[in-house]
C-alpha cells in the first residue's frame, strides 16, 4: 500500500521520493525494526555554540528550584531582541524536550523587559542543553498501547499574576506521546483547585486521544490519570466535599461527569 500510495503521488505531482525519514527541520529521526529514536542533538549543539556556551560549564536541571524572580527584579537590563532569540529557539527545542517545557515556559513570561537574572535563567537552560544534547524521545516496537496520563500542578507559581501551571503527559504504554506545561487561566484560591484544573486538562486530552485511537481500531475505556491531589481525586468521585470545592468553577467540574461514565477513572 505505501508503495502505491507513493507511485500515485509522484505520477500527480512533481515530486520525488526521499526514502525513509531521518531529518527533517532540525529533528533527527532512527528507524529500527526495534525501536524509533527521535532528537533535536544536532539543533542543540548548534544552540550551544551560536549563544556561546562552550566555556560554561553544564547543570544538571533546567531550573534552579530556589530562583525567585519576579518582573520588579533589580538588575541591569538586557537586551530584549537577543533574550527572545534564545526563548524562541529554546520553544522550537521542546518539541522533542519535555523536561525543559516548564524552564522555558518560565522564562518567556520576562520578555518584555529582561533583566541579568532573567537571562542567566535563560542560559542555565542552555547549559543544562550541553550537559544532555542527546536526550529526545524513545518508542520502542513493542504491543503495549494502555493509555494512561498524569497530571501535576503549582500553586500560585507565577510572580506576574499568581496564576497555577498545569503539567500534563499521556503514555501509550511506556512511550510518551503527549505533553504540555501551561499557566492555567484563571487564578486559582486553593491547592486542590489548581490541581483539580490541571487533571481537567489532562482529562480533555485523553478525551481526544480516546478519539484518535478509534481511527486505529483502538478502544479505550476507564483511561487512568494520576493525580498526587487526594482532594482533587475525592471531588472527582463524590460531588458532597463541599467545603473543599465550593470555590471552584463549574466548568472544571466536567472531569467527574466522565469519571461517572467510565471514560476516565483517577
Amino acid at each position: 500500500m505505501c508503495k502505491k500510495f507513493a507511485e500515485i503521488m509522484t505520477n500527480k505531482f512533481q515530486m520525488s521520493m526521499m526514502g525513509e525519514m531521518n531529518f527533517f527541520l532540525g529533528l533527527q529521526v532512527k528507524q529500527t525494526k526495534e525501536e524509533i529514536l527521535i532528537n533535536h542533538s544536532k539543533y542543540a549543539k548548534e544552540l550551544i555554540n551560536k549563544f556561546s556556551i562552550q566555556h560554561m560549564t553544564s547543570v544538571k536541571i533546567p531550573m534552579n528550584t530556589n530562583w525567585k524572580v519576579d518582573p520588579g527584579t533589580e538588575g541591569k537590563s538586557v537586551s530584549s531582541t537577543k533574550y527572545k532569540e534564545i526563548i524562541g529557539s529554546l520553544l522550537y527545542l521542546t518539541a522533542s524536550r519535555p523536561d525543559i517545557a516548564f524552564a522555558v515556559g518560565v522564562c518567556a513570561r520576562y520578555q518584555s523587559d529582561p533583566k541579568e537574572p532573567h537571562m542567566d535563567a535563560a542560559k542555565r537552560i542552555l547549559r543544562y542543553l550541553k550537559g544532555t544534547p542527546d536526550i529526545g524521545l524513545w518508542y520502542p516496537a513493542d504491543e503495549n498501547f494502555k493509555l494512561s496520563g498524569y497530571s501535576v500542578s503549582d500553586f500560585a507559581g507565577c510572580k506576574i499574576d499568581r496564576k497555577s501551571t498545569s503539567g500534563t503527559c499521556q503514555f501509550l504504554g511506556d512511550k510518551l506521546i503527549s505533553w504540555f506545561s501551561k499557566k492555567q487561566t484563571s487564578v486559582a484560591t486553593s491547592k486542590t483547585e489548581a490541581e483539580h484544573v490541571a487533571t481537567g486538562s489532562c482529562c480533555s486530552q485523553i478525551l481526544w486521544l480516546v478519539q484518535q485511537f478509534k481511527d486505529y481500531m483502538i478502544e479505550e475505556r476507564e483511561v487512568p490519570i494520576y493525580c498526587d491531589n487526594s482532594s482533587a481525586i475525592a471531588i472527582s468521585q463524590n460531588p458532597v466535599h463541599h467545603t473543599r470545592c465550593k470555590h471552584v468553577e463549574v466548568r472544571h467540574h466536567f472531569i467527574r461527569d466522565h469519571v461517572k461514565k467510565k471514560d476516565e477513572q483517577l
